[in-house]
């Protein structure tokens, strides 16, 4: 089976997914607040939303890889 990431895409994804996109969040919303910006929450629950939907594909990707590369 042919992997359709490349390793390096794979690290870029995951480190965007368990850090930048957290971070970026919680920073939007703390800024939001101190600065009156416009939906602070909506925002910053949209990129968790995301931020979880990416880290659970990653998740079965990660064992659909180890399945096939250890069998």
């Amino acid at each position: 089976m042919k992997n359709f990431l490349s390793d390096k895409m794979y690290e870029c994804l995951k480190w965007l997914t368990l850090c930048f996109l957290p971070a970026s969040a919680v920073l939007y919303s703390l800024i939001a607040e101190v600065w009156h910006l416009p939906f602070g929450k909506e925002i910053s629950q949209t990129i968790n939303g995301v931020c979880t939907f990416l880290g659970v594909l990653i998740g079965v990707s990660t064992v659909q890889y180890n399945k096939t590369n250890n069998s």
